[in-house]
């Protein structure tokens, strides 16, 4: 078994696409020969999570910047989602200097000292332009400099069998001692996209909590920006993407909906096991805390089908 550390781990979303070993839609995924022997997190709700539905040596609840190299053990492989608030394409203002952006630095400086033969880091679409590519140019160099011939993709999730319509970037670096050639995953879903009814087998739940108040629906038929009418999903295509802000959704926001009767104007959010779905989540997956902690949760995870296709690309790299 090849020996994994995951960094920024959240609840363990990359974590269950590492280690394989789960069904979703009616696929089984098969186990990879990954150990996650150490995860680290700031988010200690996001943890309690990680620690229902893995088995892992180490779980730490720390900032990142805490964190000495000498107490993360030895590992082959390196992952993580680097925050992406400062990176993100729904608010270009904000400064990409600031300290959340930096901390790709701490992936960075653990991978120099550690030296895994092979990292792999996940971040928003926008990470790819902004500042006119000159932000993903300096990771990518200074990924280098830890000792890393670096590769990186834009993935639309979509294109493996996720049920959404979310594009990140991956990039992989594999330690330069290292001859082979990495190619990312090829496509298997191009023309055949998972819909949203996998996620949502039924419209029209009893719950109505979930639902949307009328003054809801008008204040939303009213807005002056008609770009920000609720986004009801079409049940036959991938879900647009979704986010932290699941918990708190509006009908005047950028965040899918479901349109449960057009004639009865009733519209509702995604329960939290849908959302699961929505991220390719097995059902088997165990989220602990409140609605409200699920929610953020599962916004900021990383699909697991997704990258369990990235984490079998890897292993060729680590066979010599």
């Amino acid at each position: 078994m090849y020996r994994v550390v995951s960094l920024f781990s959240g609840c363990g979303g990359a974590d269950q696409g590492v280690v394989g070993n789960f069904v979703f839609n009616g696929k089984k995924y098969e186990a990879n020969p990954f150990s996650i022997i150490y995860a680290l997190d700031i988010d200690q709700k996001a943890l309690n999570t990680h620690k229902l539905n893995f088995h892992c040596e180490q779980v730490v609840c720390d900032d990142i910047c805490n964190i000495q190299s000498e107490s993360v053990p030895n590992h082959d492989v390196l992952i993580g989602g680097f925050p992406c608030q400062s990176f993100s394409t729904v608010n270009p203002t904000k400064n990409p200097f600031d300290d959340r952006a930096n901390l790709y630095k701490q992936m960075v400086r653990i991978a120099a000292e550690k030296k895994p033969k092979v990292f792999i880091a996940e971040n928003v679409k926008g990470l790819l332009t902004l500042h006119k590519g000159k932000i993903i140019a300096k990771i990518i160099d200074e990924f280098d400099k830890a000792g890393y011939t670096v590769k990186k993709k834009l993935i639309r999730c979509a294109d493996y069998g996720v049920p959404q319509k979310r594009e990140r970037v991956i990039i992989v670096g594999i330690r330069k001692d290292i001859v082979k050639e990495y190619e990312f995953p090829p496509i298997t879903n191009e023309n055949n996209w998972v819909p949203l009814s996998v996620a949502v087998p039924q419209l029209a739940i009893e719950d109505q909590k979930y639902y949307f108040s009328e003054r809801a629906v008008q204040g939303m038929k009213n807005a002056k920006n008609n770009m920000k009418r609720g986004l009801a999903q079409n049940l036959n295509e991938p879900c647009l993407t979704v986010t932290s802000h699941l918990a708190k959704v509006s009908l005047n926001s950028r965040d899918p909906v479901l349109l449960v009767d057009a004639e009865k104007e009733l519209y509702r959010r995604f329960t939290p096991r849908e959302a699961a779905r929505i991220q390719s989540f097995p059902d088997t997956f165990q989220f602990a805390g409140s609605e409200t902690d699920a929610y953020r949760q599962i916004g900021n995870a990383i699909p697991p089908v997704m990258f369990w296709y990235i984490s079998r690309s890897i292993i060729p790299l680590l066979e010599e």
